[in-house]
């Protein structure tokens, strides 16, 4: 797979997979061994770049993702680069399918977070540690602090922001250079392309997290889709609701019409767009199948002109959709 280099000099992948999916928030936990063999096939496509967050788990295990990581990708350490994630918890007293999240990010906590991420990930360092949510209660300059340490120590090698404004960023990057952003960005939520022009400024890459609106923008989907119940956060999305299918139509069919000219799918093409919108954009879309895997990984290979891009851009300004899921709530510890 085509290459792409965040920040300064971390080169993964132009594709990462998001491997959220394989334990939280799109229903049970895979069975650990088949999530395994998806994890070295996507070695075997090309991938080079895999995210995770400490938080990634079920209630029985909290720690799943890391785990799963650690044992899929030892033999190959050598050959990728993982991005894991500090300072959120999850407000357990909720009943909400999507629990709210519960910010923390002391000094203290982000010690022990990260020497507990080392031991799952069975590695004796992490290529990209990303402080998951801002903490109100911390300057984003303490945090940043913290970074700048476990870097002399060794223990992580680049550092960023996740869901961060252009504020936090600037005032962390004074303090330890961030090499990447990991905001949400996709064609039905493209609030954060306000940022670019500062990204560009600091040579900071932009890590796209659910590039296809949590799997809508592959066209999968209709007002038929069940979702498991409890476990699966599409349940509770806008977008995959009746009334949601219908308001995005029309962009399913732009999709689809962009999608037969390139010969590709609309998965790829929602990928390939943002590819080719900037240089420093790499996607970590989520998947549990083999051929999902293959599909995504192909999106790299689809060119679309400047020309294209930009009138995709100015069809989506003036394109009726409906609400997009846009986060968890926050709420103070």
């Amino acid at each position: 797979m085509k290459q792409r280099v965040l920040g300064k000099d971390l080169t993964v992948s132009a594709i990462g997979l998001g491997c959220m999916g394989f334990s939280h928030a799109y229903g049970p936990a895979m069975n650990r061994g088949e999530a395994k063999r998806a994890l070295r096939q996507a070695v075997d496509l090309g991938y080079t770049f895999f995210d995770t967050a400490e938080v990634y788990g079920t209630p029985e295990d909290p720690h799943h993702n890391e785990e799963l990581l650690g044992e899929a990708l030892k033999d190959c350490r050598n050959r990728v680069v993982i991005a894991t994630k500090f300072g959120i918890r999850f407000d357990t007293t909720s009943s909400q399918v999507n629990k709210p999240l519960v910010p923390d990010s002391r000094p203290e906590v982000i010690r022990a977070s990260v020497e507990a991420s080392l031991r799952r990930l069975q590695t004796d360092h992490i290529d990209l540690y990303y402080q998951h949510r801002g903490d109100p209660a911390v300057p984003v300059e303490e945090v940043a602090g913290v970074m700048a340490g476990l870097i002399r120590e060794g223990k992580i090698t680049h550092w960023g922001l996740s869901e961060a404004t252009e504020e936090q960023i600037r005032r962390a990057h004074r303090v330890c250079p961030v090499t990447a952003v990991q905001n949400r960005y996709s064609m039905m939520a493209r609030w954060y392309e306000t940022l670019f022009p500062a990204l560009e400024e600091l040579n900071i890459g932009y890590v796209a997290f659910s590039p296809m609106a949590n799997g809508f923008l592959s066209g999968r989907y209709g007002k038929d889709s069940r979702f498991a119940a409890g476990s699966d956060y599409r349940g509770t999305m806008p977008q995959f609701s009746p009334e949601g299918i219908e308001q995005n139509r029309v962009l399913l069919k732009l999709l689809a019409e962009l999608a037969a000219g390139k010969n590709a799918t609309p998965a790829q093409i929602s990928l390939a767009w943002m590819l080719c919108k900037k240089p420093y954009i790499v996607p970590i879309p989520g998947t549990r199948k083999a051929e999902r895997l293959k599909e995504n990984a192909g999106a790299a290979e689809v060119s679309l002109s400047p020309a294209e891009v930009e009138a995709i851009d100015k069809a989506l300004d003036g394109m009726e959709m409906s609400p997009v899921f846009g986060g968890s709530n926050i709420v103070r510890r």
